[in-house]
């Protein structure tokens, strides 16, 4: 196995990152249903409540998943904030383009004489984006291989 299968296969971090995500998936399906139900297109409010769980949940694996890895300093935070926000746009863009195809399906889950097609495509998204953003947030923003 590789040094890289083997740093990102760390069992430790890796359970922290799921803990940290399943917190952020939360965060997310809040802010995307409540959207969805004031009126936001599905697929726009599910951008909204992705980008409010990331940088939650960036802070969070700074300080916990990631705490050996990265400068302190508001600068190299930022810094690594920022590259976390473009590492995660393809998480977002994966996120997207599910809610967006599995929306125009023609499927209907009624419960209690409501369609919740739209809502149960959020999570479906989440997790189609997890193992893409657990890979490029340890390899890019955090840089678990930097000193390998």
């Amino acid at each position: 196995m590789g040094a890289a299968v083997r740093e990102l296969a760390t069992a430790d971090r890796f359970g922290k990152f799921l803990s940290v995500g399943a917190a952020g998936a939360v965060l997310d399906l809040s802010v995307s249903s409540a959207l969805t139900i004031g009126g936001i297109p599905p697929e726009y409010a599910k951008v909204v409540g992705a980008e409010c769980a990331i940088i939650v949940m960036f802070f969070i694996n700074d300080r916990w998943t990631f705490p050996e890895h990265g400068e302190s300093g508001i600068r190299s935070t930022g810094r690594r904030l920022l590259k976390s926000n473009v590492v995660r746009s393809g998480g977002l863009v994966v996120q997207f383009l599910v809610v967006r195809t599995l929306t125009r399906l023609d499927v209907s889950v009624v419960v209690a004489g409501t369609d919740v097609w739209a809502f149960l495509t959020f999570p479906i998204a989440i997790a189609c984006a997890f193992v893409f953003n657990y890979t490029a947030e340890s390899l890019v923003t955090w840089r678990v291989l930097r000193d390998r």
